[in-house]
């Protein structure tokens, strides 16, 4: 057996550790360890393993591999608390699986671990795992470093904040637009719907500009909305005023709740205060999409990931609906489900386009496969793959501007403004429009 790195006798400080039942049946681990890690890595039982992370020694640890076999099913809810409490500390979690199920499988995903990987290993792919965790925790290192400058920015000249951004809306509106209303809705948390949505409105505005197209950005996340922040514009009172009355409000109404970027975007925030999202009712929701319509060609909406009673007004007054995905288990599920509830209502599921964000690169030829297999499972097309923009987008938005403006030359730019050249192509075509009929 070769000699495995001891978490009491260890004096060099550990990156990683293994945290299993007997170390010495993993032979083909304690080989890969040793050698991405030579000796700064070391082992734990599952029982030492809680007491191990609060412990001064493990303070340099960055990653966590977790073997298991059959024999430790019993002590899933241990184990997933170990998982826990890992990547509550940021860590980058590994498991190691011998023959384990697919129900034991599920919970570890579900408790956040990074990767799976089988045992035996497959040559190289603990080493490739573990490269590519790197790469996302030095992205996540460095986003997290600018989103502190960014906010010790905006403290040092909040007077500035807004004032080079806000334009008051120019028109008077006389009800002559024909607008296609395209709404984002992300089918699980952090799968970057909001970010989409306002760089695809952005690019539209951009693009419409020589046509002279209005475009409408609409946050209905009364919550947690970051359309305000991504562009850097002031969550103002009238957006709660115009909302608490929708019923009552008129075209005008609208307008003065709304602010408009200095590239002639239009924007109705989510309001100042945290709201519940039945603020507005159904009959509310299609009174501002019918009047969003009619003032505007393009309305995009930033949909929250919560179903509510009016998502259904909002499917039906859509022209194209726009699922967010990752790829991942979550959002496999959520697509089953979703379907599943339109299928049972009658509803118009065929306006769903699913895109999958942060997609593979073409040369990620399994990565590429694993797309193919969850759209085939989930009898869907995934019409649009948008590519990881990395740690771009998080400065872009922790900054309050578009990647046009921060990365122009970022990949996920550059689909977006593909995408969203192809939306006003098709609409303006007269042989293909996009509008589907009401």
């Amino acid at each position: 057996m070769s000699n495995v790195a001891i978490i009491e006798t260890q004096p060099s400080a550990l990156e990683a550790c293994t945290i299993s039942r007997h170390i010495e049946n993993y032979e083909m681990v304690i080989d890969a360890m040793e050698k991405t890690f030579g000796e700064s890595w070391g082992d734990v039982p599952f029982d030492d393993a809680p007491t191990f992370l609060m412990r001064k020694d493990s303070e340099a640890l960055r990653f966590l591999i977790l073997a298991m076999n059959m024999a430790d099913e019993g002590d899933l809810d241990q184990i997933c608390a170990i998982v826990a409490q890992g990547k509550a500390r940021g860590l980058a979690v590994i498991a190691l699986s011998d023959a384990i199920s697919p129900a034991a499988m599920h919970k570890f995903m579900r408790a956040g671990v990074d990767d799976f990987l089988p045992y035996p290993l497959p040559d190289d792919a603990l080493d490739e795992s573990i490269a590519r965790l790197k790469d996302d925790f030095a992205a996540k290192l460095a986003a997290k470093e600018a989103a502190e400058m960014a906010a010790e920015m905006a403290m040092a000249a909040p007077a500035t904040l807004h004032s080079a951004e806000i334009i008051s809306p120019n028109f008077k509106p006389k009800g002559d637009r024909d607008g296609v209303i395209l709404p984002l809705h992300g089918l699980a948390g952090g799968v970057g719907t909001s970010a989409l949505a306002v760089n695809l409105a952005h690019e539209m505005a951009l693009l419409g500009a020589e046509s002279k197209s209005r475009v409408c950005l609409i946050d209905f996340n009364f919550q947690f909305g970051n359309a305000a922040t991504y562009l850097d514009l002031p969550r103002r009172d009238a957006v709660m005023d115009f909302l608490s009355e929708a019923a009552l409000s008129d075209s005008e109404t609208m307008l003065e709740a709304m602010q408009t970027t200095k590239d002639g975007l239009y924007v109705l925030t989510s309001p100042a205060e945290m709201m519940p999202l039945e603020i507005i009712t159904p009959a509310d929701v299609a009174h501002i999409l019918d009047m969003a319509h009619a003032n505007f060609d393009y309305v995009i909406i930033d949909m929250p990931t919560t179903i509510v009673s009016w998502t259904e007004t909002v499917l039906t007054k859509a022209d194209v609906y726009f699922a967010v995905v990752g790829l991942d288990l979550r959002s496999a599920q959520n697509v089953l489900r979703l379907l599943r509830a339109l299928k049972t209502e009658s509803l118009p599921y065929e306006k769903l386009r699913f895109a999958l964000n942060r997609a593979p690169g073409f040369t990620d030829l399994a990565a590429k496969a694993r797309v193919k297999r969850m759209a085939d499972s989930l009898d869907i097309s995934m019409e649009l793959q948008l590519p990881d923009g990395g740690v771009q987008v998080a400065q872009s938005c922790d900054q309050g501007m578009t990647l046009a403006q921060t990365a122009p030359k970022n990949p996920l730019r550059r689909e977006i403004q593909k995408l969203a050249k192809s939306l006003i192509e098709v609409n303006t075509a007269q042989n293909a429009p996009v509008k589907a009929k009401r």
